[in-house]
């Protein structure tokens, strides 16, 4: 006999896969990745002769002097490229420690090394430790990495205690803040009542760590109040001594030393720096990605704090009104129920913090602003020189010192090539103009004060000379005392042994406002910032805080957390 058997339905999601295709040759507007900007940069840079080349060819293809509207109003437009004189500025002798083989150098062009040399300030690291997040980094390697590391460091000049408070530990990616705390207060525990402090942490991170980097960089310097200095994981397998000696520069600034000074500064030979007290500024404001509607700008502001040396940069940085070119924080004045007007913001601060390192109060200013464009200049120049007077003005009366305003710009596209390609002399070793290049005639404004000055040796590419606009200028610079001050301050810069591109302070506000994208909150972040570079309350300095300012769309923008004491008076950004 059969059994009785029922029939049954069994119902399934079916999930349709839908395909897009996206037409070519249209222009990506949003952020890249760093592998999309690495292979992109790969393609598009040109060395100068092929540079030269190509624009030769496309005036050519593009017979401008055949052109029918050109004829019309009497247009000529040559087929070769315009030919100006230019000078070539000698690089300055550079400082190191008495106890190196070698107590100073004259870099050859744009770079030296730090063979036979010891820093000419060696900072202290009594205690530190380190954290792993690289899991293919095994405990052994990372010890054997931070021991070589704190040797380096030795070796260079620092006092720098061999081994960590605590054994290196490795962690989870996915839980830094859980980790670094936790390892920071087992260090406290150790260090004890008598010693609580540590002086720096290193953070081993896998080569691509996504958010990992800023998530740890927030931790330590707003929660935790620690320098920090982050390593990948490449650099850890090659155990090579000259990824140590470039790590241990940056840890020198972080924890307060110096790597290295303009002999002329030490024997007072700077015209119109050395002579008189004078605060070096630089300012920078960047600006969120295409398509980050509601991420606030942040401005950034750096000053020397070392005078007569000007190697040594505080910083400050303030959030503000979305894509706002203007730093709204250099000067504000709030209302206090009891105290009534209070001044306060970012030139106030500086201008306090060089009084107290130095002992003098500035009488002269040299403020270096990055990212003005050139339709800007008038309207940033009256609204920021207007907030240093006031700022000056309320620490004392009758206080206003000398200004000079100067605009540094990168993003255009005028290009300098050498004269002759055959003379290896007028070139460095990419085929681009030597360091030190500065042009001030023919290209340049014909009433006005600015400069190109090519002050780095090319790498990759065709160099890109910085162009220099004095806006303002009550210290009278001559143009060969302004271009010479801008070249050998290039030599200055603390994260390598090459003169760099654009003056160090301008350089540094980029770094710090780069770095304050990640203090806020991630809904608000877009972890990360504009490669450009580059208020809200008071700055990221432990400042009272103010009430914020207001957005275009009216609403308030969210000021950033306030830095730890012992890592604002730092170069924590380097």
């Amino acid at each position: 006999m059969f059994e009785p058997f029922s029939f049954g339905y069994v119902l399934t999601r079916v999930e349709l896969v839908q395909v897009c295709k996206i037409v070519e040759g249209q222009r990506y507007s949003k952020r890249l990745n760093q592998n999309q900007i690495r292979a992109l940069l790969d393609e598009t840079c040109q060395y100068p002769r092929d540079r030269e080349r190509d624009i030769t060819q496309m005036v050519k293809h593009n017979a401008y002097q055949e052109d029918p509207y050109a004829k019309e109003f009497g247009i000529k437009i040559s087929d070769r490229l315009a030919s100006v004189d230019a000078r070539i500025l000698p690089a300055p002798r550079l400082k190191y420690n008495e106890t190196g083989r070698e107590k100073d150098c004259l870099p050859r062009v744009g770079q030296w090394n730090m063979m036979n040399k010891k820093m000419v300030n060696g900072g202290k690291v009594r205690s530190w430790m380190c954290v792993n997040f690289a899991r293919n980094v095994p405990d052994k390697l990372a010890r054997d990495f931070c021991h070589q590391l704190a040797q380096m460091c030795q070796d260079s000049g620092m006092d720098f205690a061999l081994e960590p408070v605590l054994p290196p530990m490795s962690a989870r990616p996915d839980q830094v803040e859980r980790a670094l705390k936790a390892r920071y207060h087992e260090a406290m525990n150790i260090l004890g009542p008598q010693r609580r402090e540590l002086d720096l942490l290193i953070g081993i991170l896998p080569d691509n760590n996504g958010s990992l980097y800023g998530d740890l960089k927030r931790v330590c310097e707003i929660d935790l109040g620690i320098v920090s200095q982050c390593c990948c994981t490449k650099q850890v397998f090659k155990l090579n001594k000259q990824i140590y000696a470039n790590i241990a520069l940056k840890i020198n600034v972080k924890v307060g030393g110096r790597n290295t000074v303009l002999v002329d500064a030490l024997s007072r030979r700077i015209p119109l720096v050395t002579d008189r007290p004078t605060i070096i500024f630089g300012a920078d404001v960047t600006h969120p990605h295409p398509g980050e509607d509601s991420s606030p700008s942040i401005a950034a502001v750096v000053a020397s704090q070392d005078w007569p040396e000007v190697t040594r940069y505080a910083g400050l940085v303030s959030a503000q009104a979305h894509r706002q070119e203007l730093i709204e924080d250099l000067y504000k004045v709030r209302q206090d129920p009891q105290k009534g007007p209070v001044s306060s913001g970012m030139i106030r601060e500086l201008l306090i913090s060089f009084k107290k390192s130095t002992g003098e109060k500035p009488q002269r200013i040299i403020f270096y602003r990055d990212g003005v464009s050139e339709g800007q200049f008038y309207q940033v120049l009256l609204f920021e020189l207007n907030a240093i007077r006031k700022a000056c003005a309320s620490l004392e009366a009758n206080y206003q010192p000398q200004v000079t305003f100067i605009v540094v710009q990168k993003r255009h596209h005028t290009r300098l090539f050498a004269h002759n390609h055959n003379d290896k002399n007028s070139m460095d070793r990419s085929g681009n103009i030597l360091p030190g290049t500065v042009v001030d005639t023919k290209i340049c404004h014909p009433t006005e004060f600015d400069f190109y000055l090519c002050s780095h040796a090319g790498i990759k590419g065709t160099s890109r000379p910085a162009h220099y606009h004095v806006l303002w200028d009550e210290n009278n610079f001559t143009a060969d005392g302004l271009q010479t001050l801008t070249n050998n301050l290039c030599y200055t810069y603390a994260r390598c042994t090459r003169s760099v591109s654009i003056v160090p302070p301008a350089y540094y506000a980029h770094l710090a406002a780069f770095r304050a994208r990640f203090y806020m909150e991630p809904e608000s972040s877009d972890s990360g910032s504009m490669a450009s570079g580059p208020g809200g309350r008071g700055p990221t300095s432990g400042s009272s805080a103010s009430r914020g300012t207001r957005a275009p769309g009216g609403a308030a923008v969210k000021p950033l957390p306030a830095l730890k004491d012992n890592v604002k008076n730092v170069m924590f950004y380097c």
